[in-house]
């Protein structure tokens, strides 16, 4: 980005009172915003300009939301009850 387009960025930062927002950080949301949406990995792909799509996965990661329900997809699939999150831990210290 050369001097000018930063200061252009900078004055529409301030103008809507986001200061510390980086294109980088729109780029995130935008990738996120696509992902929730149900866009294919292939058109976020070519939407966020990137040729690999291990970049854009990096760019669109899943929310908690969609992991906590692919979790309770599978107890529902092991278990056959309605679907439960159960969250296990390895307890610390000695015996």
């Amino acid at each position: 980005m050369t001097s000018i387009n930063n200061s252009a960025w900078k004055r529409a930062r301030k103008s809507v009172g986001l200061k510390s927002v980086r294109v980088h950080d729109l780029k995130h949301t935008f990738g996120r915003r696509l992902r929730a949406a149900g866009v294919a990995l292939e058109t976020r792909k070519v939407l966020l300009g990137h040729r690999n799509g291990d970049i854009t996965t990096h760019y669109s990661a899943p929310e908690l939301e969609e992991l906590m329900e692919a979790a309770e997809r599978v107890c529902a699939a092991v278990t056959g009850k309605t679907p439960a999150l159960v969250i296990l831990h390895r307890k610390t210290g000695t015996r």
